[in-house]
This record gives C-alpha cells, structure tokens and sequence, in this order.
C-alpha cells in the first residue's frame, strides 16, 4: 500500500472510531424502550416522554450542526472533531445518573448535538484530505464503523442491566478524543486561512509524493480554493447564489429522502414493531440479528461505492427499501385493517422482521451510505461549512417530525400507514435522483463544479482572474507614480 494512501486510511480509521460512538448512542433506545415500556428500569417513562425522547435528538443535531459551521470555518474541521466530545461525555453523565424521564431526553440532546457535530465536518473533512478514488470508501469506511458502534449496543446490550448499559458508553468519547488528536488539519482549510506553509507540512503527511508533485498538487488546490474563497461565504450567497442552485435542489432532495424514509424511527422502535406483528421472538434476538446484518452489509458497501457510483446504487436501493416497506405495510394492512385472526396470521409474522431487515440491508448498501457524500462533493470551498450546516439543520427538524410524528402517524393510521407512507417516500427519492443527480464518482472537485455549473463555474473564474489582473495592473502602475514622486 502506498504511504500516501495508508495515511488517509490510518486518518479515516481515527475519526472512524468517534463514528463508532455515534452509533452506540443512535442504538441504545433500541434496547432500553422495550425496557422502559415494559417497566424494567429504575427510571418511570411514560409513552409521551418516550416520543419526545425519540423527537428532541434531532433538534440537538440540528443545534450542533449550527455550532460547526462556525467552529469548523474559525477553528478548523480538526477541532471541531475533537470538540465533539464533550456533548457525547455530557450526555453519557446525565443518563448515568438520571432520575426523572426529562433528563433522559437532555441525552438525547446532547448526543444529537454531538451528531450533528460530526455528520457535518467528517465527510467535508475526508473529502479534503483524500485522493478522488478513495473519497467514497474512506467515507463509507466511517459507516461501516457506525454500524459497528450499533451492532455493539445491540449484541451486549440485551445482556447487561440498564445502569451497567449506560456506564459502558462512557469510555466512547474519551477513546475517540485521544485518538484523533494526532490526526492532520485538512490542507484546504489552512489555504483558505492563507496559511500555505502549514498547508504544505500537512498535505506532505497525507501524499506519498516527491516535492515536484507535491507542489503541483498544492498549486492546483490553492488555485481552486482562491477561486471558490473570491466569493462570500455567507449563507446568503448560498441560495441567492445562482451557480450554487442546482447543488442545493440536488442536496436538499437527497436529505429529504434520507430523513423522510424513516429508518432511524423504525430502528429505535423495531423491537415494539415486531412485538405488535405478534411474531414470536425474543428480544435481544431481533436487536443481535438485526445488529449483526447490518454491521456486515456495511462491509460489503464500503466496496461498492467507488466501484459501482453514488447514482445507481442510491436508485435501485431506495427501490429495493420502498418494496420492502411496501410487503411489511400490507402485512400490517391484513393485521390492522382486514383484521384476519392473529392464529392465521401469525406463522407470517416473520415478514414484518424480514421486510425491515431487507430495507436495512438494500439502504445500508445503498443511499444511507452515499448520501451523505454527495453534498461534500457537488458543493465548492466558500459555501461548502454553510452548505453542510444547512443541510444538517433541514435534516434535524425533519428528524424531530419523524420522529415525535411517528406516534402520532401509528395511533391514527396504524403501522401499514407508517410503512405505506414510508414506501411512497423511498420511490419518489428514486424518481428525483433518476431525473436531478449526476454521477461524481472519480471525479475531482474541479470537474465536479464544471458538471453542475458548466460555462458559469468558467466564466465566474474568468471574471474573477480579470479582476485580480486589473486590481494588480492598478497597484503597479500606482507603485510606479509613486516611485517616480521618489526620484523627485
């Protein structure tokens, strides 16, 4: 293996490992609702806490996506990393020593927060440090290891009592703080700061180039980030920006179909779900089972997304998802609905846990783990932390709906409505992508903005290059007047 290319891989495993916590906490009302709705543990929770619970995450991760956007544009995408783990440690504290169902949901806050956090810098800053063609695996490698932190949780979980549960997440961010405090500031944050040395030291780190190569390269990004940075980085010159238009349709329908499919919600409820499909399995054996298969898809997806692309794979597994919810929503339609008796039905219960576990495998190889990549590519230097943060805000208020309206969609339309209106949104995300999203795999950054703004993205650099000429050819001759007023 290249040096180069081990670096980048040694980078991604670090800032994977704080992925890795991510997932632990995304798993853990898997295990502990069931408990709680069964009354087995030492914390009262009623139903109405639980659903904010479950609602209030995403308004933290929408609050930390806020926070990076300043933190990662002023301070850097390593410190912003690293400054995760304060909310993760915070909220871990106050579930270990909760003693009322509210403090439960400032956890909830707080590991949001720190999602938020991460989801918005780790792709932008992966991108950053690697070569094209390992953008997507480096990426879905953090996935891979998300799905890790669950499959965690979910096998050990079952088996420790519920303080013991929540004591063991507690070592997570401090592992993952120590770890990534090595790891390099991304050579494109430091150039749009004017810091070309450091640029330099750290791109040096991550390439296994000789000095001629290495400074070509340097060239090549600075150009491009002296380019992008001409412009404002303000979220005004993002949507009143007319070359930006066609990244922000393309993001924000990616977004909304990622969200509005519901995965997270029927993840944390999937032990209730199949409880109420009366199909006859324990517990800890549904979140082992479903743990296990998508912590091992997630292996094969890291391979995929490079070889295959991020348009294919996003179309033919958001249709693989809606057919799956589509078969679990007419199962609960014979359940609910037609009111076939539950002895009949029952020996087909075991639709209802296979039909989520093919959702889970066909969108974990798919759009769960390419979405998220595609804003970092199609969006350019200026607009790129605002972008990222935009986004994750849409997604946070989008998550606080699904998840604080999934009770209310259950209680008045029952689990097929659920499944149904999940299933509409996965095909019509197929039909957006089909028609809006262009291919980005191993492509550069460059070619990326050339694809989405054609002749604009060269006219703009044009115009700026005439005026940084002008502005020079200004300050030239006014150097030579004043020279000559010298001589005088």
């Amino acid at each position: 293996m290249e040096r180069g290319k081990g670096a980048q891989y040694l980078v991604a495993f670090s800032v994977s490992l704080a992925t890795l916590t991510m997932g632990a906490s995304s798993a853990w009302p898997t295990i502990v609702l069931p408990r709680f709705k069964g009354n087995e543990s030492s914390i009262q929770v009623t139903d109405d806490v639980v659903s904010w619970m479950v609602a209030v995450s995403p308004l933290g991760f929408l609050s930390g996506s806020l926070v990076t956007r300043y933190i990662s544009d002023n301070f850097g995408r390593r410190a912003t990393v690293l400054g995760s783990a304060a909310p993760f440690t915070l909220g871990t504290m106050f579930v270990i020593y909760a003693a009322y169902g509210w403090m439960l949901c400032i956890t909830k806050f707080l590991w949001g927060f720190g999602t938020g956090m991460l989801s918005t810098v780790i792709t932008m800053y992966l991108i950053e440090i690697s070569y094209k063609e390992l953008r997507g695996s480096l990426n879905v490698f953090t996935r891979f290891t998300f799905n890790f932190g669950n499959l965690l949780v979910m096998c050990v979980g079952p088996f420790l009592s519920y303080s013991v549960l929540n004591y063991s997440l507690l070592p997570l961010p401090v592992i993952f703080f120590l770890a990534c405090w090595w790891i390099p500031e991304s050579p494109y944050y430091h150039l749009k700061e004017g810091r070309v040395d450091a640029a330099r030291e750290e791109l040096a780190k991550l390439r296994n180039s000789d000095d001629i190569a290495l400074e070509e390269e340097l060239q090549i990004i600075q150009d491009g980030v002296k380019n992008e940075m001409r412009s404002s980085s303000s979220a005004k010159e993002l949507f009143n920006g007319r070359q930006y238009r066609k990244a922000v349709v393309i993001a924000v329908g990616l977004k909304m179909t990622q969200i509005l499919t519901g995965g997270m919600a029927i993840q944390q409820y999937l032990i209730i779900i199949v409880q109420e499909s009366k199909f006859k399995m324990a517990p800890a054996t549904i979140a082992i089972v479903f743990g296990a298969v998508k912590f091992g898809v997630s292996l094969i997806s890291s391979i995929l997304v490079d070889r295959i692309g991020r348009r294919p794979l996003i179309i033919h597994s958001l249709v693989g998802t809606g057919v799956s919810y589509f078969i679990v929503g007419s199962y609960f339609f014979f359940l609910e609905v037609v009111r076939i008796e539950h002895e009949s039905l029952s020996p087909y219960g075991i639709l209802t846990f296979i039909g989520i576990l093919f959702s889970t495998i066909i969108s974990t190889l798919g759009f769960n783990s390419v979405i998220g990549i595609v804003p970092a590519e199609i969006f350019p230097m200026n607009v790129k932390a605002v972008a990222m943060s935009s986004l994750n805000i849409l997604g946070g208020l989008l998550g606080f709906v699904v998840g604080k309206g999934y009770k209310y969609m259950k209680d008045l339309l029952g689990l097929t409505g659920v499944f149904w209106i999940f299933a509409f949104v996965t095909f019509s995300g197929a039909v957006f992508t089909h028609f809006f999203v262009p291919e980005t795999r191993n492509k550069s950054l460059y070619d990326i903005q050339i694809l989405l703004q054609g002749d604009l993205y060269i006219e703009n650099v044009n115009k700026k290059n005439d005026l940084v000429s002008d502005e020079e050819t200004e300050l030239t001759e006014l150097n030579g007047i004043n020279d000559v007023k010298n001589k005088i």
